[in-house]
């Protein structure tokens, strides 16, 4: 990972995990971060992490293999990168080592399906999200920056995919789970069990289209293998290698 990495040539770039099992809504990457190399050449990932413990989210900083090892399954992992062009890769890595900055779009309460538009609640990928609304933007720091940030994002026709739920169950889960919550929601999303939720391949959708220059790398493993594959084009199910993609035998 670190030699793929590496070779991408941006210091700076979005990175997503297979961290919490999707599949059933053929979701693969669940959580977003920022991660950047610093002068020694050591990769750390930015994000917002729901601390259970403490029952509350914190920003928190976390090495290339504490991220890459936080996936549900040990024996099929996925991880997609996003390098951005140098002048918006610098703006994101700026705001993102701005501990104030960073801070200041914390949100108090977390929501794992948090509606991209609320600041009622925030989860992991909506700090991303706003953290380049606010870099790009331009926009200053002050104690509305999340609506600041959202409003932003509307304007640049930030649309997230909505989840289709496919059972009431999550609905009736909402009301007695604490990392789940409805409130922020639409009533005609709850009525037709679409959610938009910001995810990774929401905000990979977006940076591509508003950033036609950026590139995409992609790896995976299963039990026999590693995949490289560079390219917009997802890597098969199963982590089944295509015709110019690198595989890295398991011995």
């Amino acid at each position: 990972m670190r030699d793929a990495l590496d070779a991408f040539g941006h210091d700076t770039v979005i990175i997503s995990r297979s961290g919490l099992d999707l599949s059933r809504f053929h979701i693969r990457y669940s959580h977003a971060a920022i991660m950047s190399r610093n002068d020694a050449g050591s990769w750390t990932a930015r994000q917002l992490y729901y601390a259970c413990d403490e029952g509350q989210p914190r920003i928190f900083d976390q090495g290339l293999a504490g991220f890459v090892g936080g996936s549900d399954n040990p024996a099929l992992g996925y991880i997609s990168i996003v390098g951005m062009p140098a002048e918006q890769a610098s703006a994101v890595q700026q705001a993102a080592q701005d501990r104030a900055r960073a801070l200041g779009l914390l949100g108090a309460t977390y929501s794992a399906n948090a509606y991209p538009y609320s600041t009622l609640y925030q989860n992991c990928n909506q700090w991303v999200i706003e953290l380049l609304a606010i870099s790009w933007g331009n926009l200053p720091d002050g104690a509305d920056t999340r609506t600041r940030a959202q409003t932003w994002l509307k304007a640049a026709n930030y649309d997230p995919r909505p989840v289709h739920v496919g059972s009431g169950l999550l609905i009736i889960a909402a009301a007695v789970t604490p990392l789940l919550h409805l409130l922020d929601h639409p009533r005609n999303e709850i009525n037709t069990m679409e959610l938009k939720v910001s995810l990774p391949a929401s905000i990979e959708t977006f940076v591509r289209q508003r950033l036609p220059g950026s590139q995409h790398l992609e790896l995976c493993h299963n039990e026999q293998q590693i995949v490289v594959h560079h390219g917009w084009t997802p890597v098969a199910s199963g982590c089944l290698p295509g015709d110019d993609d690198q595989v890295l035998a398991f011995e």
